[in-house]
């Protein structure tokens, strides 16, 4: 992987282009290329050769002022450039904040920390509104002038319940759907509808202990460390590309009440972290993978 990296206004406007395609010479001399161009400015430059894919990763970020043209004229004119190597591309605009749409259930610690990092502008997102099957966050969420609804899950309200939150999300115009500690199982064609944009944390290192209570499972096998993964969600449980994961070691003298404890910290840092490499365009995907440019 190759690094290159300046920042001359690290709140300057900027366009962030990504792209995988097969691995072959010229990628980045025909990319780089093009920005040159047209005097565009190029901030980062990441990129990353699957050898035993043959598959070819990239993200650059762009000065969106270098450039004479918006980004629909950068659309138009870069598929030139991208059709005869097969690239699977989008560029974004840090003008247009991602919309992060939060489901959670009755744990808080994640939904407090990521709306402790909205509030204090780490997390550079808008949240249109929280769902939840539970009422027991509407005061806190509305507290933060944050929209909150509640739809209930049961086994038989289900697919109506699943209804009004795809409704709700597109309702919002959401960017991404973020289960912080939201205890249901989406149906496959719910997973299947929102592919790359609905992001789990699961408290456990996957993929070992997937399912319910990973803790209690990690406690029974004796392990040494405990984990928790964040990743996107599939049809398949707990099975979706992974995007970030984190450890902590433990040993015999600690409770599954310990574990528990332990695996908040953890969990709250390692959603934050890869929610954040989402909405900065990191995350490229290839297969059930990912190469992240942190």
């Amino acid at each position: 992987m190759f690094l290159f990296k300046i920042s001359p206004v690290s709140t300057a406007r900027r366009y962030t282009l990504s792209l995988s395609c097969p691995d072959r010479v010229g990628v980045v001399a025909a990319v780089s290329t093009f920005v040159a161009s047209h005097q565009g400015w190029i901030t980062e430059a990441q990129n990353h050769a699957d050898q035993t894919a043959q598959r070819f990763f990239l993200r650059h970020e762009i000065l969106a002022d270098s450039l004479p043209f918006g980004i629909d004229e950068f659309r138009r004119q870069f598929a030139v450039i991208a059709q005869p190597f097969q690239m699977d591309w989008k560029i974004t605009d840090s003008a247009q904040k991602k919309r992060v749409v939060i489901l959670v259930s009755k744990l808080e610690h994640c939904l407090y920390d990521l709306l402790s990092r909205w509030q204090s502008q780490e997390l550079d997102i808008e949240i249109p509104c929280v769902i939840s099957n539970h009422e027991k966050f509407r005061k806190f969420v509305e507290w933060h002038d944050i929209p909150f609804y509640h739809v209930p899950v049961t086994p038989e309200t289900k697919q109506t319940a699943y209804d009004k939150i795809q409704y709700l999300f597109t309702e919002a115009q959401g960017d991404v759907m973020v289960l912080a500690r939201y205890m249901q199982i989406l149906t496959p064609e719910m997973c299947d509808r929102y592919p790359g944009q609905i992001i789990n944390i699961h408290h456990s290192f996957l993929p070992s202990f997937i399912g319910a209570k990973p803790y209690h499972q990690a406690y029974d096998r004796g392990v040494k460390l405990i984990g928790a993964t964040c990743h996107y969600v599939t049809s398949e449980l707990d099975a979706g590309p992974i995007i970030d994961q984190d450890v902590n070691r433990i040993d015999h003298t600690d409770s599954v009440e310990d574990l528990v404890r332990y695996g908040k910290d953890i969990e709250k840092t390692v959603l934050a972290r890869g929610l954040r490499y989402h909405v900065e365009d990191r995350v490229l995907r290839h297969g059930n993978k990912t190469v992240v440019f942190r």
